[in-house]
């Protein structure tokens, strides 16, 4: 398609807005093209938090270097993403979401690039760190297209449909980057995992530039009011908070102690900051009076701290204490991906929240304490069945809790509210990588993974407890019948 042919869809789009109605309307607005490419960007994130996992033991003897060396290939990619995705999220705000949409993809390209010629441990880390920044553009701004299309189509709700779609493609896919990566590092070698992100790239930054809208243009600014509006100290300052707070995590079972107290300093300063900055980079009045949203946040971070103890933990016990190898463990995990999309679609297209969340809450708690009872002689059959319990927690938790972010962020703040939410996921991988490390620290064994349930099983109740207390998700569906959840500051 031409660069005219595709201004003149998106002209007939828009008429198509103006004169259509409803569920006529909501389909001019966001046709399959104008989807398209913010699916695919907002895949990339989580596929590579996952990709790289089947190419580590092949990249250590690669590189001649203990496969426990290569652990920082994973921590790079989580530290810049929980860095750079409320930061896209403000650019995108700011400077226009496209704008911040394309310099990801451009940055993956050049990351994919630069890791499929690496040739040492610190040329794959910066293409790790490169992807890492890159993917995080893809979400958040994502969210700010879409919030802002929605307005301007003069949609009352959120548009289900489409944010089923950003569910899958934003948060369900990281379940199959294992599987996927074990077949290209098979068929291809170790770089593919980091080449595979070329012809994605490149493909999404051709869809984006021929059938993402443009943004308006930039106003001109003095820099200090550019500085002002983007708040780069409180940037900075939280980048700091968060590299020292991961490093510490990280560090576990034998904490650092020194990052720890940086991050104490840093988030003080963090927040003595943002109370008095004009545009604050996180507004911490709107966390504190917005509990709703910080609710949610917490319900993101411990089900994802969960799914990624489920996604490694488990897969570290199938293969070292049950005896499967690493492409069987592989296949039993596939089908929790895929069940967990087919989940969360319908949830998303009808804007359900609570209901889905208390099933997703008890999903954990029940798959957990059927955990407990595994030993390794359990059947694999029984092993796909308690993995597909937990796809049900991704699937109804991941839909429900990003509709509530949708409906309970202002619609000014929806980008930087996006990324934060991805920031606590990651918080909340790091902490699966802390558990499994500490109670599998010596040896995998069958009391191990008790012990792991145990744990789950713990937090699926505080997540219940979450979502159970919580009235104000009571109130979404009403908020919604007469379009307040939308537009109003916090959809409270």
């Amino acid at each position: 398609m031409t660069a005219s042919e595709a201004t003149e869809t998106r002209t007939h789009d828009e008429a198509g807005i103006a004169s259509g109605s409803g569920t006529g309307r909501r389909r001019a607005a966001f046709s399959w093209r104008f989807v398209t490419p913010l699916f695919m960007s907002s895949s990339l994130n989580p596929v590579n938090s996952s990709l790289i996992a089947t190419a580590l033991v092949p990249i250590a003897h690669a590189m001649g270097v203990s496969v426990g060396r290569t652990a920082v290939l994973i921590s790079a990619l989580y530290l810049a993403s929980a860095v750079a995705q409320p930061t896209a999220g403000k650019l995108a705000e700011q400077l226009g979401p496209r704008r911040v949409f394309l310099a990801g993809i451009v940055l993956v390209l050049v990351g994919g690039i630069v890791g499929g010629v690496g040739q040492d441990m610190t040329t794959l880390t910066v293409a790790r760190v490169l992807i890492g920044i890159g993917t995080s553009a893809g979400y958040p701004a994502a969210m700010v297209i879409i919030r802002r299309r929605a307005i301007w189509a003069g949609l009352g709700e959120p548009p289900g449909g489409v944010l089923g779609g950003l569910t899958v493609a934003g948060t369900v896919t990281v379940a199959v980057g294992p599987p996927i990566g074990g077949v290209l590092v098979a068929a291809f070698g170790w770089r593919s995992a980091f080449l595979v992100n070329i012809p994605i790239a490149i493909v999404a930054l051709l869809l984006t530039m021929m059938w993402i809208p443009k943004d308006e243009p930039l106003r001109r600014s003095a820099p200090r009011e550019i500085v002002s509006r983007i708040d780069i100290t409180g940037i900075a300052l939280f980048g700091g908070t968060m590299s020292a707070l991961l490093v510490f995590l990280l560090s576990l079972p034998d904490p650092d102690w020194i990052p720890l107290g940086i991050a104490v300093v840093l988030g003080v300063a963090l927040v003595l900051w943002e109370l008095r900055a004009p545009a604050p980079f996180i507004d911490i009045r709107l966390l504190v009076s917005n509990l709703a949203l910080t609710r949610t946040y917490l319900r993101g971070a411990l089900t994802m701290m969960a799914f990624y103890t489920v996604l490694y933990g488990v897969t570290q016990w199938m293969q070292a204490a049950h005896g499967l190898s690493a492409q069987v463990a592989g296949l039993v995990l596939l089908p929790m991906g895929i069940l967990a999309a087919i989940v969360s679609w319908p949830i998303s297209a009808r804007n359900l929240v609570r209901g889905p969340l208390v099933i997703g809450a008890v999903s954990m708690v029940v798959a957990s304490v059927v955990l407990a009872l595994f030993t390794s002689g359990t059947p694999v059959a029984a092993l796909v069945a308690v993995t597909s319990l937990f796809a049900i927690m991704l699937g109804t938790t991941s839909a429900g809790n990003q509709t509530a972010l949708y409906i309970q962020a202002p619609a000014e703040q929806v980008g930087i509210a996006a990324g934060l939410a991805r920031t606590f996921n990651h918080l909340g991988s790091i902490a699966s990588a802390t558990i499994t490390g500490i109670v599998f620290r010596h040896h995998v064994t069958d009391s191990g993974l008790h012990l792991v349930a145990g744990i789950l099983a713990g937090v699926g109740i505080v997540v219940l407890a979450l979502t159970v207390f919580d009235r104000t998700l009571k109130t979404i569906k009403a908020q919604r019948r007469t379009g307040d959840g939308a537009s109003r500051p916090g959809g409270r």
